[in-house]
């Protein structure tokens, strides 16, 4: 699978974590730096991100993708809505958290999120 990483840098112990977790080898790792400018649109700037991914529209539909998004969350927001117009679903997305007591602060892999199961459990409540 491709690993879109639009937050802080990965580590390999990351990487293991979540070929574990997903039980699919990480072919790919693309590091995607996300700076946005908070005096504009985040439309464009979501779409200029998934731009940045380097992927074509067949590969956005067909790729097993996983994603971590900014930590900004508009900009997250924003991405996702991008990235569910070009896939067609939700992509699976990494949550990492702070490794307790560690100095200097170091995270890792709390869980891989499915959130297009999440939204069609969520349409059952509706």
């Amino acid at each position: 699978m491709i690993l879109l990483n639009f937050s802080h840098p990965l580590t390999v112990e990351h990487r293991a974590q979540l070929e574990a977790l997903t039980g699919q080898p990480v072919a790919e790792v693309r590091e995607i730096p996300t700076q946005l400018d908070l005096a504009t649109s985040f439309g464009p700037q979501a779409a200029a991100l998934a731009d940045a991914a380097g992927l074509t529209p067949t590969q956005w539909q067909t790729e097993p993708l996983l994603l971590v998004l900014p930590a900004l969350n508009y900009a997250a927001a924003a991405l996702l809505a991008e990235l569910h117009g070009r896939m067609g679903y939700f992509p699976p997305v990494v949550r990492l958290r702070p490794v307790a007591g560690a100095l200097p602060p170091r995270y890792e892999v709390a869980e891989v999120l499915d959130l297009q199961t999440q939204r069609a459990e969520a349409r059952q409540r509706r």
